[in-house]
């Protein structure tokens, strides 16, 4: 699969758009060895020149990214602490995932694997099947094993094939999911053998990572039609990017986009605490204003939901989620009781109208009425931590934290 990882492999269009600090920063990455640029020629073909272009934005390498961000974590999921085997995490009880591969169709800059994602690993070798295989026989409550990586359709048929015969040979019940972004960035590899393969695997589905309607080209449609129709599920994910999708209108055409072409969707995904990425991430509170905008709306929408950062799991993320704010971070409650920081708005952005630091809407104060905020503010009041649950430090699973 072939990446453009040059200025000058870029369409002219593009190529002449490039600034100098950009030129700057992209052999900066170079030299140092952070997530590299890659984008596919398809996926470079969507994008204007713009720097804020929502497709430019998520694969060109921006300045931004070596900003300081003292939120980010280097593990934002805290999948070190539910690491079973290498590439194995086991995190839910009914199910488990393997990091195939750390290659991708293109590197997104706000990816949360960032220091996983690079180029060297390669797909997983038949060499190391055995203590997933181990693991995966001895717990038969894992009744799913999300195939993800880096993206898996990276790697050739017959790699993929290999895998998938000796998870099926440990546990021929096991459901599969496939992870990918293959569809929106490089369409053509899913050809009729690749989409058979996978058919041959049911019962299998495809979560697809989709963040605007702008990456539903007909390219992408055809393929994940023929998937359809090859009785393969196709769920969405997408990730409330800064700049990309951060505005009801644009979040109803894709979901509306989705489903018109036949796919489910599934869910909404609040930006991951990863390195280099603060300049993708909407407030919380934001957040959550567009989504209600949308649900007044009336469609058809997938689920909200954040990653409790440093490992504490999905949640759905609603006003009630939040227990209140503390030393900068909005408290979200987590299973057991706990919970977990998620940064608020930086010190200074503030509501003309309610007067609390909990507000992202400077430019447009009056829009933040004080009852939308009201909520926050009343369990601002309670007594945080010794009143609703234990403060898990946001890298607390990064120190060492016991394996289960």
């Amino acid at each position: 699969m072939r990446l453009i990882t040059r200025i000058d492999g870029l369409p002219p269009h593009l190529r002449a758009g490039i600034r100098p600090e950009e030129a700057a920063y992209l052999a900066r990455l170079k030299a140092q060895g952070i997530l590299p640029f890659g984008v596919t020629p398809h996926f470079a073909s969507l994008a204007g020149a713009e720097q804020g272009d929502p497709i430019r934005r998520q694969f060109f390498p921006s300045p931004k990214e070596a900003d300081k961000d003292p939120a980010a974590l280097s593990d934002p999921l805290g999948e070190r602490a539910h690491q079973k085997a290498p590439r194995l995490i086991h995190q839910y009880r009914d199910r488990a995932l393997i990091r195939a591969s750390s290659r991708c169709a293109g590197y997104c800059r706000y990816c949360f694997r960032r220091i996983w994602t690079r180029p060297g690993r390669g797909f997983i070798l038949p060499a190391e099947f055995p203590p997933i295989l181990r693991y995966l026989g001895s717990r038969p409550e894992i009744t799913e094993a999300l195939i993800s990586g880096g993206d898996p359709l990276t790697a050739p048929d017959a790699a993929l094939d290999t895998l998938f015969r000796a998870l099926r040979r440990a546990r021929p019940d096991l459901r599969l999911r496939v992870c990918t972004r293959v569809p929106v960035t490089c369409p053509q590899r899913l050809s009729p053998g690749l989409i058979q393969l996978l058919k041959d695997h049911k019962p299998l589905r495809m979560a697809v990572h989709i963040n605007h309607s702008r990456e539903l080209s007909r390219e992408t449609r055809d393929v994940l039609g023929a998937c359809a129709g090859a009785g393969i599920p196709v769920l969405t994910q997408t990730v409330l990017l800064r700049g990309v999708n951060d505005d009801a209108e644009t979040l109803a055409r894709l979901f509306d986009a989705c489903l018109a072409a036949g796919l489910s969707l599934y869910y909404l995904f609040q930006l991951d605490l990863a390195p280099g990425t603060g300049h993708f991430r909407v407030d919380l509170m934001e957040g959550l204003r567009l989504y209600e905008q949308l649900e007044r709306g009336g469609a058809a929408l997938p689920v909200y939901a954040v990653d409790l950062p440093g490992g504490g799991g999905k949640i759905r993320l609603c006003r009630d989620a939040i227990a209140g704010i503390q030393g900068g971070a909005y408290l979200l409650k987590g299973p057991g009781g706990r919970l977990y920081p998620y940064p608020a708005p930086p010190a200074g952005v503030l509501s003309a109208s309610c007067g609390e630091r909990v507000c992202s809407f400077s430019h447009n104060p009056e829009g933040c009425a004080s009852a939308e905020f009201a909520n926050v503010r009343a369990q601002r009041r309670k007594p945080l931590v010794g009143g609703l649950g234990e403060l898990v430090p946001p890298n607390s699973s990064q120190r060492g934290a016991k394996r289960r």
